[in-house]
């Protein structure tokens, strides 16, 4: 099995994959047209990336089978493309937590005690104590978290430690969960800002949040409140945070911008970072020897498995639900031939399968097979599918 590493990715990861047997290139640099000549030329089973973005023409220029982005969030890839050319998609969710939940912490306290400006300061032979002495301090604030998946979860006790009440939302978040939890459930991203000191984002990207927090969320704001971000810059209507930023004096601690640069160096041009209150970092996040570790030995946990048994773990592009209407069942002896009757039929009606399994009682005698069908199936093609074999015991239909 070829793999093509297009990113940073640790040794120890590399050096697994190499003796699984994996022909491994490794090529941090690539991106857009390089990236599809290597893709083209190498032809990888397995294309490995971090940052680098993915797209249609990188999924068709060679034979890949399984793209893994080697951390949480999968935007940079083109699942569409790759759902229509059979390709998996997989991640390492929760490998990182630990890690972007530190950083948050730390933007929340750069925030409250202005570190970065003491710095510069410093740096420049001025003492400005008096400026710099006027910290607000987290003891007793409220933290608010959008969203409560992995990686929110993980800033509840970093909160608890710093004596800070939590007040959450998540679309899954109930009442119930939020009390095992140990913190308030809110109904809407809104009702957050309305209760919190300090709001912090811990949403995917997709289509349901691409744009959410806006105007309305931001109005919501407690003036001089912060806001921190270390998900993914679409989330946030960035025109609605600057104006709340210079408007409401909003303090914002960003990891994530709307104009990154592609590669992991060049040109910087988001003009949010130049706001006075706001503070930001390179989309590090998940940039942790610790976290880098546990992604690398989950990438290489999803390849081995991918290999050696053609399923592939955290795959996030299979379909939820499909066309099927009903499912051809057929208890059958396990003998040669007895499925391929079965199929025969199926295609000679003009049914179209959308998935199938065959189970294997213990003794490998007997089977049933589950085929889910777009279209039932007639009375008379069930009777042909019965006498298609001596070896078909039982024929039935489950609607579902």
């Amino acid at each position: 099995m070829r793999v093509l590493i297009a990113d940073e990715f640790e040794e120890s990861g590399r050096a697994q994959l190499e003796a699984l047997g994996c022909e491994v290139r490794f090529s941090p640099k690539l991106k857009d047209e390089s990236l599809v000549t290597a893709v083209d030329e190498f032809r990888p089973d397995v294309l490995v990336v971090r940052g680098t973005k993915v797209p249609e023409a990188a999924l068709a220029a060679g034979a890949l089978k399984l793209v893994v982005r080697a951390g949480a969030g999968y935007n940079t890839i083109d699942v569409a493309a790759a759902s229509r050319r059979g390709i998996y998609v997989s991640n390492c969710p929760g490998k990182n937590s630990v890690a972007v939940a530190e950083l948050a912490f730390g933007l929340i306290l750069a925030l409250d005690r202005q570190i970065a400006d003491n710095v510069i300061e410093l740096r420049e032979g001025r003492w400005n104590k008096s400026v710099f002495s006027k910290a607000r301090g987290l003891l007793g604030r409220t933290l608010g978290l959008i969203g409560v998946g992995q990686i929110g979860r993980e800033m509840i006790p970093r909160a608890k430690a710093f004596g800070l009440p939590v007040v959450a939302w998540s679309r899954s978040l109930t009442p119930e969960n939020a009390k095992q939890l140990g913190v308030e459930c809110q109904a809407s991203p809104a009702e957050v800002a309305e209760a919190a000191d300090i709001v912090s984002v811990h949403v995917a990207l997709n289509a349901q949040t691409k744009g959410m927090l806006g105007a309305q969320f931001f109005a919501a704001m407690r003036a001089g409140a912060a806001f921190i971000n270390t998900s993914r810059a679409e989330v946030v209507d960035q025109e609605a945070l600057a104006r709340a930023v210079t408007e409401k004096g909003i303090r914002a601690g960003l990891d994530v911008f709307a104009k990154e640069p592609a590669g992991g160096a060049g040109e910087f041009a988001d003009e949010i970072v130049k706001l006075p209150g706001v503070y930001g970092t390179h989309h590090i996040g998940a940039s942790t020897e610790q976290a880098q570790e546990a992604i690398a030995a989950e990438t290489v946990r999803i390849i081995r498995t991918f290999r050696e048994t053609g399923k592939v773990p955290n795959v996030v592009n299979l379909a939820r639900t499909t066309p099927a209407t009903c499912a051809l069942v057929v208890r059958h002896l396990d003998k040669p031939g007895v499925l391929a009757s079965v199929l025969d039929s199926v295609r000679a009606a003009g049914i179209n399968v959308q998935e199938m399994e065959n189970i294997i009682f213990e003794g490998a005698e007997a089977a049933v097979a589950r085929i889910h069908l777009e279209s039932c199936p007639a009375d008379e093609m069930l009777a042909q599918i019965r006498a298609s074999s001596p070896h078909i015991l039982e024929v039935g239909i489950i609607e579902l």
